[in-house]
């Protein structure tokens, strides 16, 4: 169970679309944070990501010497 606050003109926005459409409101709020969780873990992985290079705890590589290293370089 998940109960959220929403700002009002939200909330009313979300409301005139169930309405509008006859579904719930719930069901557009599940399908919001369905369509968009997997955007939001990406973005957080690759930011811990950035972290560990800025910090020098993780090696980057140039496309170049990916190229090279695959044999991809002719």
């Amino acid at each position: 169970m998940l109960a959220i606050r929403l700002p009002q003109s939200i909330e009313k926005r979300l409301e005139r679309l169930a309405q509008r459409t006859g579904r719930t409101k719930t069901y557009y709020a599940r399908e919001a944070i369905l369509k968009h969780i997997e955007d939001l873990e990406d973005t957080y992985a690759a930011e811990r990501v950035l972290a560990r290079v800025r910090g020098g705890k993780e090696k980057t590589h140039t496309l170049e010497e990916v190229a090279k290293r695959l044999g991809l370089d002719d």
